[in-house]
């Protein structure tokens, strides 16, 4: 578990991150979220004793970071990718880690053949692309069999198929009780691997709870209605006042639910090729709720 309290970092005039408190519990992956400049790497450095915060407070399982005996045994972290020696193999990288923290040399091969390097273990790692960089930043992190994982930007430089494997590896590693905490921009990415999210702006809380509370509580919910008899199901919502609009042939009722609509259809004598509720996304609602604490906004062009 991670449990921040009050936790803020200046850097001169500059307040990268106020007051800010959270809980990340084990079990589930949790996203951090926030605009560019928001505070989110501050965060994590001070998660784990590389940046000291001004005030506050931030503990791993009840302990600060540098009082870890062993620390790769209880946090695993990537926030670099490319840190790593462009001369040492990415065997050679993982047994230097490995021997810092007492982990069985075995494991290094284990972490070599999860994350599908194996074929590449004995290669120079400043040969890497990007991609075989995060799985090795990965294998690092995974490397002592930690509880606690923070990852930043973990699917970066990874092909469809590296990002699948990623998502499902969260999800792995959160059903076996460990605390998984993500940062990324890849909003649609994040949908479908956080269940949980913390979401900063200005270094501020602007948000802490489920991923489907925080998109329905910022996104407008409708249910889309498609019909041979359109000009039936109009006239039957306009009697009843529902608010609605219309959109590809189709009509989304505002403020009803999907059997409310289907029984004023069905009054209505009209018949129905769809009925569907629809959610706004992970998108939609981060825009909505983080418009104010955007650092620097794009012009609209000419």
């Amino acid at each position: 578990m991670i449990e921040a309290h009050g936790l803020t970092k200046r850097y001169g005039d500059t307040l990268a991150v106020d007051g800010l408190s959270f809980d990340v519990t084990p079990g589930r992956v949790t996203g951090f979220l926030g605009p560019n400049g928001a505070g989110k790497s501050t965060t994590m450095r001070m998660i784990l004793g590389l940046d000291r915060p001004t005030s506050g407070d931030v503990r791993i399982k009840g302990e600060h970071y540098r009082r870890l005996h062993h620390p790769l045994r209880t946090v695993g972290a990537l926030l670099d990718a490319a840190w790593r020696h462009p001369g040492r193999s990415a065997r050679n990288h993982l047994r230097w880690i490995a021997r810092s923290n007492e982990i069985p040399q075995p494991r290094v091969d284990e972490m070599l053949a999860l994350v599908g390097l194996t074929s590449v273990a004995n290669k120079k790692a400043g040969g890497f692309s990007l991609g075989m960089l995060q799985r090795l930043g990965i294998a690092s992190a995974l490397l002592g069999d930690p509880e606690v994982l923070l990852f930043d930007e973990p699917v970066n430089g990874l092909d469809p198929e590296g990002i699948h494997w990623i998502r499902r590896l969260m999800h792995t590693l959160a059903e076996e009780g460990r605390t998984v905490f993500v940062s990324s921009h890849l909003l649609s990415e994040m949908a479908q691997t956080a269940q949980d999210l913390v979401v900063i702006g200005r270094g501020r809380l602007i948000y802490q709870g489920t991923t489907d509370e925080f998109i329905d509580r910022a996104t407008k919910q409708t249910v889309r209605v498609r019909s041979p008899q359109l000009d039936a199901v109009r006239e039957a919502l306009r009697g009843y006042g529902a608010t609605f609009e219309e959109e590809d042939g189709a009509i989304l009722v505002s403020g009803m639910d999907s059997n409310e609509v289907g029984e004023l259809v069905f009054a209505a004598g009209a018949t129905l090729h769809e009925l569907s509720p629809q959610r706004g996304s992970l998108e939609q609602a981060f825009m909505q709720l983080t418009g104010e604490a955007v650092e620097y906004h794009a012009g609209q062009g000419a």
